[in-house]
């Protein structure tokens, strides 16, 4: 298992967190999401093999910004 944490722009509210969370828990081997609009911080748990570039595009596609440090 692999714990992956990106930042996100945009999340401000309960609804968006539950967007992310559905829209992650979609690709094949996230196990589990969780989404914090308050930090803006969104933690993945997955299998190895799902790579991070995916999450960040799932994340664009649905109307967010990931942040890159």
């Amino acid at each position: 298992m692999k714990e992956t944490i990106i930042k996100v722009e945009g999340m401000v509210c309960n609804g968006c967190e539950n967007r992310v969370q559905n829209a992650l828990k979609n690709i094949n081997g996230v196990e589990n999401v969780v989404a914090d609009h308050t930090t803006g911080i969104v933690t993945i748990t997955s299998k190895n093999e799902v790579a991070e570039s995916t999450m960040k595009e799932k994340i664009e596609y649905i109307g967010f910004k990931v942040k890159e440090d």
